[in-house]
């Protein structure tokens, strides 16, 4: 988790610093449909760790990608969502599906 003045200067270095792990598009992917939970995230994330997830979220809150909510309930139920910023990645993420269903030949369109 870098500062903003100890980021890249190139801008796409910059962009994959903040969003470019695997595990970390793919909690993206997830969030742009809509809030989750922890345990939601940890099952649907087939291979993820809880510390690569728990680290990962951490990272994405710390760049003010993610939101954590903490809901006062017993037990207490935490809801991860994308911030306003993290809503400005969507093109990014569509592009990406786009760009992934031309490489393997898909010709409907669906999030996977």
């Amino acid at each position: 988790m870098l500062t903003k003045e100890e980021l890249p200067d190139c801008p796409v270095a910059a962009t994959v610093q903040v969003i470019g792990s695997k595990w970390k598009l793919l909690i993206l992917r997830n969030l742009l449909v809509r809030p989750w939970r922890f345990n939601e995230l940890h099952k649907d994330l087939s291979g993820i760790s809880q510390k690569v997830l728990t680290d990962s979220l951490r990272a994405l809150e710390a760049d003010g990608i993610v939101t954590r909510t903490v809901f006062a309930e017993v037990p207490p139920r935490v809801e991860y969502a994308l911030s306003d910023l993290g809503e400005t990645l969507r093109p990014i993420l569509d592009a990406m599906q786009e760009w992934g269903e031309m490489h393997r030949g898909v010709a409907d369109k669906k999030v996977c």
